[in-house]
């Protein structure tokens, strides 16, 4: 089985979407696939005209070319006319939920032209129950045809020697946008006075909410934007902090927290969208805007460090076999041959 994937996103700052790629990928290669990654490099994928651009004439121009038995259309997006046999992955409806602030032509593309594009592909991939639920009930596509793929974690996180700071820091990692919802441990802050936020992803217009919200706060000192860092700084970041967060209020897997479960990083996440089915039991689950309720959760964490990284050590040891690439490799080739 030779197999076009759309590689796109794993060019420049690529978020959890390029991180899914780049596993995905290695792990179809282990399992014996032949995969072919489809790329431009001189097309920004961040920008929204070079986006269409790519998703609507150079990737199905490039899987014709490669003479592939399917192509694999791994961010979310499809395009509209393609010689290849397609599966595409829906990592989740956020653009039908929750994303009314952004431009209209940019909603309508990626939600209902997305949407419509979905009833040409042969399979569905999600990376929930909870994606694959939200996508039956927001659309008419018959959930026969979807199948439900757990992300992995890539391996060096599952290595991570753990060393955290004297100093206690919440890590949150993420692209810095409104349905990240990080306006709530910012707020909490206040109530934490030894303890820092640093947040790594890239940055949109939200920043700046956030940055106001710390200086209304008197926190602005102890929040920190890195932006996107290297896969090493990233490493570092898990290994030395004291909590990770994720407070979305909708996330379709939820990267981080099963990063952070693979790590042997304690985590407080939001109780919504997909993180309770990601957490499975394991970790904090708080509702995503009480701001007391996070501030007194992320206190018990900080003030007794020994005994939350005890029971995030123990996690780990579960979630690295339930998040592993070779799992969501076996069960992607799966729904291929299902596609063929």
């Amino acid at each position: 089985m030779r197999i076009a994937l759309d590689a796109q996103l794993t060019i420049g700052s690529a978020t959890g979407i390029g991180e899914y790629v780049r596993g995905l990928t290695e792990a179809l290669r282990a399992a014996g696939a032949d995969v072919v990654p489809l790329e431009w490099r001189g097309c920004d994928p961040w920008r929204f005209d070079r986006r269409v651009l790519w998703d609507q004439l150079a990737l199905p121009l490039r899987a014709s070319f490669a003479r592939v038995d399917i192509l694999h259309c791994a961010s979310g997006t499809m395009p509209a006319v393609c010689a290849v046999p397609i599966v595409v992955t829906v990592h989740d409806v956020a653009w039908l939920r929750v994303q009314a602030h952004a431009r209209w032509y940019v909603r309508r593309y990626f939600g209902a032209f997305s949407v419509a594009r979905y009833h040409q592909a042969r399979r569905i991939l999600v990376d929930s129950c909870f994606s694959r639920d939200e996508l039956t009930e927001l659309t008419d596509i018959d959930p026969a045809f979807v199948d439900v793929v757990y992300p992995g974690v890539a391996q060096d996180v599952m290595n991570i020697e753990r060393r955290p700071d004297a100093q206690p820091f919440i890590l949150a990692v993420g692209t810095v946008e409104r349905r990240k919802n990080l306006e709530v441990v910012i707020r909490a802050l206040r109530g934490l006075p030894d303890a820092s936020l640093t947040a790594v992803g890239p940055f949109t217009p939200y920043r700046d909410v956030c940055e106001r919200i710390a200086s209304e706060c008197g926190v602005s000192d102890r929040v920190f934007f890195r932006g996107y860092v290297s896969r090493a700084e990233l490493l570092d970041l898990y290994s030395r902090a004291s909590v990770a967060v994720v407070p979305s209020a909708y996330e379709g897997f939820g990267y981080g927290v099963a990063q952070a479960m693979c790590a042997g990083v304690p985590f407080i996440a939001a109780n919504v969208s997909s993180l309770p089915e990601v957490a499975a039991g394991s970790g904090v689950l708080l509702e995503p805007h009480d701001v007391d309720a996070w501030e007194k959760a992320l206190a018990e964490c900080l003030s007794d460090a020994a005994r939350a990284d005890a029971h995030a050590c123990a996690v780990r040891a579960i979630a690295v076999e339930r998040f592993s690439w070779r799992a969501a490799a076996c069960t992607t080739i799966e729904a291929y041959r299902k596609a063929l």
